[in-house]
């Protein structure tokens, strides 16, 4: 199917092509008016079928990222000292593996976490976990609005995505009612999707600005971790209090030709992998009750391999729309051997960097962006944005690609026709990818996360 619809995308693409060339050889060999009028039928009738079916292009306005307050940041020092969590680590060795963890974890002494884990004993309720959405949501949302100018009556789409905390009424609502948005509005809230969920608000906000004319679609990506924090001492859930930290993402969307112009981006491919029918993807990150009835995302010891049989499943769909014909030709001629001819030879790893200028790799933890890094064949520079954000700010979940490319500008790095890949991955399994392309030398927006730190980084980690 993905062969057929590459192919009716050139056809389409080239039609002017294959049709007035030829009406153009006839006319000049005299030919017949019978013949005429027939090539002159089937160029309208294909102009027609060309303008009414191709994509509406997607614009991406700007975006913002949000800066938590100074004080709540959390050092690891601080972190182990004073953890609020730390008292339920009563056994020695569940104490020990904290430790270790968050030691290796690549997270540096400034990131983020709500007030409601400041507090001993930190505060899990319901206000407590609406506070920080709130703050990360609205403050996000404002600094968006203030740098387009944006009327939000003109916003006709919003889709927000929060896996753990899904109120009722939900977060999007929430948006509608705090900004007054219009009564008509496509609101949507995705919940349980991990933190692959922002490029599938992408992917979505996308076919819907297929179909409405005309109008923005704001989506909103952020996860809670005042009311999902782990207080017990099972190993395979404290893991997430180690990396999870705070934050989140406001991005505008346009389908309005007059944006072009003024926006920084240009979304070229969404490509989406789901490999949640396996029972062993399916379950490897799981939110659950331990033993002792306290709730937990759980991480099994099968998410290493998960994780890179749907990377690769992912990578596969998306090589063919991306990459050069000379990468495509070695990428089939290795699938044909290993096939039709030796099973044993290896999978053959395009060379992505001669396709995409920029990468940003979900920021897990260090040992994903290694092993994504080894994967792809990525250089220390290729995977920078990734290993400062989660440096600087944690693990944020579905928003830490938006940190990522966010730092690229900061560094003046994106210029005017250069690729950006966002690649991440989230429980269910999932890996999902979208991939951008510049439209201008892109500067950072004004209250960027990294405008005051950006000399800073790259740090070193003796890890």
């Amino acid at each position: 199917m993905a062969n057929v619809k590459l192919i009716y995308h050139y056809l389409i693409t080239h039609f002017f092509k294959l049709c007035l060339l030829p009406l153009i050889a006839l006319v000049a060999t005299k030919a017949s008016s019978l013949t005429l009028n027939i090539l002159f039928a089937i160029f309208t009738f294909g102009s027609t079928v060309y303008f009414l079916t191709r994509p509406r292009p997607v614009y991406l306005v700007d975006y913002s990222c949000h800066l938590p307050p100074a004080h709540q940041k959390i050092n690891i020092n601080k972190n182990l000292e004073i953890n609020p969590f730390l008292s339920s680590l009563g056994e020695t060795s569940s104490l020990d593996f904290f430790y270790r963890v968050l030691e290796r974890s690549g997270l540096g002494d400034e990131t983020y976490i709500p007030n409601a884990l400041h507090s001993v004993p930190p505060l899990q309720t319901m206000a407590a976990a609406r506070e920080e959405t709130e703050q990360v949501i609205f403050d996000a949302i404002d600094n968006l609005l203030t740098n387009t100018k944006v009327n939000t009556r003109e916003i006709g789409i919003i889709i927000l995505n929060s896996s753990t905390f899904n109120p009722t009424p939900s977060l999007s609502a929430m948006v509608v009612n705090k900004y007054k948005l219009r009564s008509n509005i496509k609101s949507i809230n995705l919940g349980g999707m991990g933190c692959s969920a922002g490029v599938i608000a992408i992917d979505l906000a996308k076919d819907l600005l297929q179909v409405h004319k005309n109008t923005y679609a704001l989506v909103v990506s952020t996860e809670n971790i005042s009311r999902n924090a782990y207080a017990g001492d099972n190993k395979s859930m404290i893991v997430a209090n180690c990396l999870f930290r705070l934050g989140g993402a406001a991005i505008l969307l346009s389908n309005k030709p007059g944006d072009r112009r003024r926006s920084k981006y240009k979304l070229l491919h969404t490509v989406r992998t789901h490999t949640g029918a396996d029972d062993k993807s399916f379950r490897c990150v799981q939110q659950e009750d331990d033993d002792k009835g306290k709730t937990g995302i759980s991480l099994t010891k099968d998410i290493t391999s998960v994780a890179g049989r749907t990377i690769t499943k992912n990578i596969a769909t998306l090589g063919p729309l991306v990459l050069p014909v000379s990468e495509k030709l070695l990428f089939f001629k290795t699938y044909i051997r290993k096939k039709y001819f030796d099973d044993k030879i290896k999978h053959y790893v395009p060379d992505f960097k001669r396709a995409i200028d920029h990468f940003c790799i979900h920021a897990g933890g260090r040992a994903l962006i290694d092993e994504l890094g080894k994967r792809l064949g990525l250089s220390p520079v290729d995977v920078e944005p990734s290993r400062s954000t989660l440096h600087r700010f944690g693990n944020t979940s579905s928003s830490s690609i938006w940190y990522e490319l966010a730092y690229t500008e900061a560094k003046g790095r994106m210029k005017k026709g250069d690729k950006a890949w966002q690649i991440a991955l989230g429980s269910g399994f999932k890996c999902n990818s979208a991939v951008w392309v510049a439209l201008r030398n892109v500067n950072p927006s004004v209250n960027s996360p990294w405008e005051h730190c950006i000399d800073k980084y790259p740090v070193k980690l003796d890890l």
